[in-house]
């Protein structure tokens, strides 16, 4: 239960995807090594495509070519892209997991009265595969990934458009995301923050602006109402 007399009202949290809800990188791992291994090239270890997680497909794959010693320029990567997204879309979600106790804290929130949703950059289609295959694409009433508008994470648009859809006003939302993308991109939208310390972050957590953090899910329910007793300032 979350504390007594705590009740959302006309509220949403908006959650990033990978690093935060889901442990992902084997999945993107193994997909950059089977993308790598058909070029004839040798695949790169997990710490590194962990390292290239957070600003979207584009972006990954353009650095896990330049760290191959491949051509990274745009016109190399548009023409890589439809391969990858292939080879990643078949399984996204073959070897991740969620972290401990999400599908518990989802629940939680839900039957609190929140709104649910992920704004992630994540390819919708693969985003949207993942959360059903596991298990919890029943409790997001809106899912926004990094190819349903032209923006992406940190741009605010994306935050902005997953709010929409879930019919709340900007004031009423708190973003929960992992890393320093997810930081910037509550602050350009002005919403709070909320820092899942255990995912893909690259800095201290002390260097990521954020209203409050978290190590466990189990804790998250409590975190949301303290934050939500008092008021919030900016980070």
């Amino acid at each position: 239960m979350l504390p007594s007399g705590f009740r959302a009202s006309q509220r949403a949290i908006v959650f990033d995807l990978d690093g935060t809800l889901v442990d992902s990188v084997p999945d993107i791992h193994a997909a950059a090594a089977a993308f790598l291994i058909e070029r004839g090239l040798q695949p790169l270890d997990l710490a590194t495509i962990t390292g290239f997680v957070g600003n979207g497909v584009p972006m990954l794959l353009e650095r896990v070519l330049r760290a191959a010693g491949q051509d990274a320029d745009p016109q190399s990567v548009a023409a890589a892209l439809p391969r990858f997204n292939a080879i990643y879309g078949a399984a996204p979600a073959a070897l991740s997991r969620l972290y401990p106790g999400v599908a518990t804290a989802l629940a939680r929130l839900g039957e609190a009265g929140f709104a649910l949703g992920i704004c992630t950059n994540k390819p919708e289609a693969p985003a949207r595969r993942m959360v059903k295959d596991l298990g919890i694409a029943g409790f997001f009433a809106a899912l926004t990934g990094g190819d349903t508008l032209a923006q992406r994470k940190p741009d605010p648009a994306p935050l902005h458009h997953t709010v929409a859809l879930l019919g709340v006003a900007p004031d009423a939302v708190v973003y929960v995301g992992d890393s320093e993308v997810d930081a910037a991109t509550a602050a350009a939208a002005e919403v709070p923050f909320v820092l899942f310390t255990e995912g893909y972050r690259k800095t201290p957590v002390e260097a990521i602006a954020h209203h409050a953090p978290f190590s466990d899910f189990a804790i998250l329910p409590e975190v949301l109402a303290r934050l939500a007793a008092t008021a919030v300032p900016r980070p």
